[in-house]
Order: C-alpha cells, then structure tokens, then sequence
C-alpha cells in the first residue's frame, strides 16, 4: 500500500496510468474479449431526482462529466498562470492562442484539400483540428522535470483555446438542437459566478453548487460539457496579496 502511495505521489504516475490503460483499452477491443470493453463503455448509469432525470452510457459520463472536472483543473492552472505566472505578460499569453488558431485552421483546411472532392467525407474538416490535452499532458508529465514549466503552461493555454474553438465549431457546424432555455440558464449560472467572485465569496462549496447547475445546463443545452469546466476555474477567486486561496485550495485538491 505504501508502495501504491508513493506512485501515485510522484508527477509521471497520472500520465503512466493514461497511457497504460490506452493501451490496454486498445489490446482488449481488438481480440476476442472486445465484447467486455464495450459492454463497460455501454454501461448504462441513471441520476434521477424527483422529474430531473440524468441518463446515460458510462462512456458519456467520462466524456462529460470526468472531463468536465479535468478541465476545471486546467481553467484553475490557467488563470494563476495568467495572474502570476508564465502567461502574465500579453505577448505570452498571445503566443498559444495564436498557436492554437493556426493549429486549428492549417488541419481544417489540409483536410478540405485533400477531400473538397468527396461530398461524403468532406463534413469531417473539423476532426482535425481538436487537439487531445489529456494524452498531450499525459507525455509531458511522464517526461517529468525534463520538460520546462513553461513549456507545459504554454500547452495548457494552447489546448484550452484548442477545445474552446472545437466546441464553439461543434455548437456551430455539427448541434442540430441547441436548447435555447438550457444556455440562458447556463448563462444566468456564469453570471452568478462572476457576481460571487466579485463580491468577495471564498467557499469553494458555494461554487461547486452553482457549477453543477451550470455543468448540467451546460450538458442539456446541447453544448459539450467541459466548457462548465473551464467557466468554473476561471470564476474561483485567487487573492494575489496571500497564500492559500480558494483557486490554489481547489487546486491541489483536484491533482491527485
């Protein structure tokens, strides 16, 4: 157990565990056994109170609800870095949305290139231009204290406006129902956000209220979810004047 500890201590440990179970995944879908593999992802899992009901396969609750939470770490990152960190000058922060613009772009457009001709292939321009942040920082963190700090910031940065643009082309090109109510009710949360932040609300339970609310509008508004996430970490409040705010509480939290 102790050994168990100590693994999951050390910085590459997340990132030996994404990669293995990949792997893992891989081998398992590909032989005789794939039926296990889908069987799990398929499970079906079903919140219900009262009328409000949430269901769906466990696959989606990973997809929308662990990454939603993986991104709140990434929107708390970001913001201290923004405030006091690697991103605190504009031309740094400018640096990876300018990266992650061309990488978005440059794919989109390879892709209509190569398929501008074929009707039935050219609705997947935008499958390119996402980028994996989870496998991306995944890498890096097995490489450990070889990899500068900045160079991780600047991927976070870059892969957050990455995941931003694909969802916004996804809500654009690809939603055929977008629930009007759901996004006012998102927005009426992320205002509520703002207006705690603002008044000087440090409980971090207050935030995980009103983000559940916003994650779930979010969820049923047709938008993907990890955008809640994103919201979320940028409204926890960070206090430059001490230490041990409610962000870099929420932090350390959430990295283990």
């Amino acid at each position: 157990m102790d050994k168990l500890r100590e693994f999951l201590r050390l910085e590459a440990s997340g990132g030996i565990i994404l990669l293995a179970v990949a792997a893992l995944a891989l081998v398992l879908d590909n032989s005789p056994l794939s039926w296990i593999y889908d069987g799990l992802i398929e499970t079906p899992v079903e919140v219900r109170i009262g009328a409000l009901e949430l269901a769906k396969p466990l696959l989606l609750w990973v997809n929308d609800g662990l990454m939603a939470v993986f991104f709140l770490l990434v929107g708390l990152e970001i913001k201290r870095e923004v405030r006091r960190g690697h991103l605190a000058a504009w031309n740094q922060a400018a640096l990876p949305v300018v990266a992650a613009v061309g990488g978005m772009l440059i794919p989109a457009l390879v892709y209509w290139t190569v398929n501008r001709g074929s009707p039935a292939t050219l609705a997947g321009w935008a499958i390119p231009a996402a980028t994996d942040i989870a496998f991306a920082l995944g890498v890096l963190s097995v490489l450990g204290s070889r990899v500068p700090v900045a160079l991780k910031i600047f991927l976070l940065a870059l892969a957050i406006t990455d995941d931003l643009g694909a969802i916004v082309i996804i809500a654009l090109f690809y939603t055929a129902n977008l629930s009007a109510i759901s996004l006012a009710l998102a927005a009426a949360a992320i205002a509520a956000l703002v207006v705690m932040n603002l008044a000087g609300v440090v409980r971090v339970g207050a935030y995980a209220i009103v983000g559940t609310v916003l994650w779930f509008c979010v969820l049923k508004s047709g938008v993907h979810a990890t955008l809640a996430g994103v919201a979320i970490g940028l409204a926890i409040p960070l206090d430059d004047r001490r230490v041990g705010s409610p962000l870099e509480h929420l932090e350390e939290m959430l990295h283990p």
